[in-house]
């Protein structure tokens, strides 16, 4: 079920049976020269969206914004300072919470998203410490990699030439979704060094493509198939554990 494609009467209705809320939550930043700038959001939309499809979870717009200063170097990026980024989730986060949700799980597909994420969760639940909200609302964030069996299936796949960016897992989720945006590039060298993430400038000048350590070549639309269904199948039961944890009483 999706928010945006929804009725209020239909999220009340679903408020009935469940509190629980996926957020899909990344970046629009470069991946090199043939991944897509919104990889990092596209990537756990795709992955909750293909959930929502044989699991009674509701999978909130799209959170497609995030901290990616370090990419501004490369033309299309787009970034939220900490500031803004923590603001931003704190007002989705309560305007869900003004409507009954209590559990509000996070698929994400950024890393460098997390610190703020959860730096805005910590604001999140001082507010419900000092409004005496009920136990048991909660928040969760989850990088779709991460997800039970996921890496494992990447090692498999990627035995080298995986890197950290512009990975060819990332790459081939979206290329499984969207076939018709696949590119093709000479990678020079073929796997792209690796080394500290600073500033915008310091990036492009030890980046020159925009790569880490990877080899974007190795993704298939096959691969990133496979992918989608594991991380559906890692994401279906996280949720519903999460979903369904209890809200613990006091001793």
């Amino acid at each position: 079920m999706l928010l945006h494609l929804s009725t209020w009467p239909e999220i009340e209705s679903y408020l009935g049976r469940s509190k629980a809320v996926v957020i899909p939550i990344g970046s629009n930043e470069q991946h090199g020269p043939t991944g897509l700038l919104g990889t990092d959001w596209l990537c756990p939309e795709i992955i909750a969206h293909e959930a929502q499809k044989t699991a009674d979870m509701l999978v909130a717009p799209t959170f497609n914004i995030g901290m990616a200063q370090h990419h501004l170097g490369f033309p299309g990026t787009i970034a939220l300072r900490p500031s803004t980024f923590m603001l931003a989730i704190g007002d989705w986060c309560r305007s869900l919470a003004l409507h009954g949700f209590e559990k509000l799980y996070f698929l994400n597909g950024h890393g460098g998203n997390l610190p703020t994420i959860e730096a805005a969760f910590s604001e999140i639940y001082a507010d419900a410490s000092y409004a005496g909200r009920p136990r048991g609302f909660a928040l969760r964030v989850v990088n779709w990699w991460q997800l039970r069996g996921v890496m494992g299936l990447v090692n498999r796949q990627y035995p080298s030439g995986h890197g950290s960016h512009a990975t060819p897992s990332e790459i081939a989720i979206t290329q499984w979704a969207y076939p018709d945006a696949i590119k093709a590039a000479n990678y020079a060298p073929q796997i792209a060094p690796s080394g500290p993430i600073r500033e915008a400038m310091d990036f492009r000048a030890r980046y020159a493509d925009g790569r880490m350590g990877s080899d974007p070549g190795l993704a298939t639309p096959e691969k990133g198939g496979e992918l989608v269904a594991a991380c559906v199948s890692a994401l279906i039961e996280d949720f519903k554990s999460f979903a369904s944890e209890a809200a613990l009483e006091r001793p």
